[in-house]
């Protein structure tokens, strides 16, 4: 049986793996991130040139997933057509399989030991001394990485093979092909790092504990369980995303499945005709094998794959509720649709406000809004509000260009300057959280207290405004003045008390500057707040009295 500490070594050595990828990655794209996005926006002029360029900056990434990130950020910029984004994809595929080369070829048949440890620890205290704005920091952390790599490989292969002497090793040989092909997917669904999945085959080949078709599944199952990742990230609104991981999902899965039910004869060509008789070289082949293979199977119809892709997800939820079913073409309706949608926009507003501050002792729940668009997180709500904010700003530059009435005109700016501003206040209050964070998981009682005490002040806030938002109560001019001129002297009485707190030694200077700027920020949030509301439900008349007034944004 396995010990207990062999099962570690093993894990130790996978996750280890893993981090070094993972530190290449960052490394790799502060050090050379632009360069390779212009490189790959260049290799769209035609699908040939699409593939040399995906399997050459992933060769030199060591990650197919940061290059199918990249693809992904261009279809949704419409940067790529859909049949060159895919064949950037297929180009990946076959990139990636640089790093099994690597492991088989040089991993294993030098003594990685003597030179993984003093690369990681060199590389390691130079890291950690250096500052992240360093010009080096990128490269030292980039040899860490590698030292890593080369750490978990070594942790992998002396604890597989100190694990095999105890196994038994023949019961292998009765599981079906099938069960290592699922076994390849879904330990790569999880690491969401294929190389890891083969690094660890290849360490299990070259101890003995599977063959060499075995070994072959496993691969052909990481193939297809590394197309989780972009399947996950592709969620969303944009149906260009997910008809790309798509793609990529059926590219790999396809290759795959066809390349399982030829798995003998492929490995009798590798070992017969190209003479390849070492097992970790074969398995390096047999992997690139496939993915050639896949490339000439799909590259003459990518086109027509394209075509079909583009027939999936037609019916995608619209981030607006109201401007996407009028046409522009009717402005008395436009102009209701967009007042609607403003509303909209700043009914989510409170709640990315309730949400962001931690406020749970009162939830904004209007009769008149029922929430389609619903996010967990501060960031997904904020996300979304750029979004939504994106959607009313061109639906409001198509209905300018049809609309000649003066007073429709007017009243079309005026709401644009609604959503300016809660976009502004929105913008305002992320970068207060960033100090909420802060405050609130601070030790020093006074710093937490202002936190505690900017909750309650916001929630005041909110509770004052949003009956006018929901139509409970009716918008007036005069309590908007009222409700602006309050926060001008609360926000001033705050920073003569917080510069008083400074002169009595409670706060450092650093911390007044933390407290300062948190309290300016929510300041001009709300702030921002008030006036998008008051843009939305005033008459011009009513909204000119806050023209002369300091932070009106038109």
């Amino acid at each position: 049986m396995m010990r207990m500490n062999q099962v570690w070594e093993l894990l130790a050595g996978i996750s280890i793996f893993i981090i070094g990828m993972r530190f290449l990655e960052e490394a790799l794209k502060r050090i050379a991130g632009r360069s390779f996005k212009l490189f790959l926006k260049k290799q769209t002029s035609n699908k040939f040139k699409g593939i040399l360029g995906g399997a050459l900056v992933t060769a030199l990434l060591q990650s197919s997933s940061i290059v199918n990130i990249m693809v992904l950020a261009f279809v949704g910029a419409k940067v790529l057509q859909m049949e060159n984004a895919l064949a950037l994809m297929l180009g990946s595929n076959l990139g990636t399989t640089f790093t099994s080369w690597i492991i088989a070829v040089v991993g294993f048949k030098l003594n990685i030991e003597e030179l993984a440890w003093p690369l990681t620890g060199i590389a390691g205290l130079i890291w950690t001394i250096l500052s992240s704005q360093n010009r080096f920091y990128s490269w030292v952390q980039f040899l860490l990485g590698f030292g890593f790599l080369l750490l978990g490989l070594h942790f992998m292969q002396t604890g597989v093979e100190a694990s095999i002497e105890k196994i038994n090793l023949d019961q292998f040989n009765r599981y079906p092909a099938i069960l290592f092909l699922l076994l390849g997917a879904v330990i790569t669904s999880i690491v969401q790092a294929s190389s890891a999945t083969i690094a660890l085959t290849l360490a299990v080949l070259h101890a003995g504990g599977i063959d060499l078709h075995a070994a072959a599944a496993i691969v052909l199952g990481a193939e297809i369980g590394t197309t989780t990742k972009l399947l996950i990230l592709a969620q969303g609104k944009l149906p260009d995303k997910k008809r790309v991981a798509l793609g990529n999902f059926l590219f790999n899965t396809i290759s795959s499945i066809l390349a399982f039910f030829t798995i003998r004869p492929l490995l009798h060509f590798i070992q017969g005709p190209l003479s390849i008789t070492d097992d970790l070289t074969a398995l390096a082949s047999f992997q690139t094998m496939v993915n050639l293979l896949g490339i000439l199977l799909f590259f003459p119809f990518l086109k027509v794959f394209g075509k079909f892709l583009q027939n999936r997800f037609t019916q995608n939820q619209e981030d607006t509720s109201f401007i996407h079913k009028v046409s522009i073409n009717e402005p008395d309706l436009a102009l209701q649709a967009t007042q609607e949608e403003v509303r909209h926009f700043m009914f989510h507003l409170v709640r990315y406000s309730l949400n962001g501050l931690g406020i749970t002792n009162w939830e904004f729940k209007p009769t008149s809004w029922q929430p389609v668009h619903v996010q967990k997180t501060p960031e997904e709500q904020y996300v979304y509000l750029k979004d939504l904010h994106g959607d009313i700003q061109q639906y409001y530059v198509r209905l300018q260009a049809s609309i000649t009435d003066l007073d429709q005109t007017e009243l079309l700016d005026q709401l644009l300057a609604a959503l300016r501003n809660g976009m502004y206040g929105a913008k305002s209050l992320k970068d207060a959280l960033l100090d909420a964070e802060q405050l609130r998981n601070s030790s020093n009682d006074f710093k937490f207290g202002y936190y505690e005490l900017s909750k309650d002040r916001m929630t005041k806030f909110l509770m004052q405004v949003t009956p006018f938002l929901a139509g409970e109560e009716k918008a007036d001019g005069k309590q908007f003045l009222a409700i602006f001129n309050s926060l001008a002297e609360q926000y001033h009485a705050s920073v003569t008390e917080l510069y008083g707190k400074n002169r009595t030694s409670l706060v450092t200077d650093t911390e007044l500057a933390t407290l300062i700027n948190y309290n300016r920020e929510l300041y001009t949030a709300k702030k921002s707040i008030l006036l998008g509301i008051k843009d939305l439900l005033l008459t011009p008349a009513d909204a000119a009295l806050f023209k002369d007034l300091p932070g009106f944004i038109r």
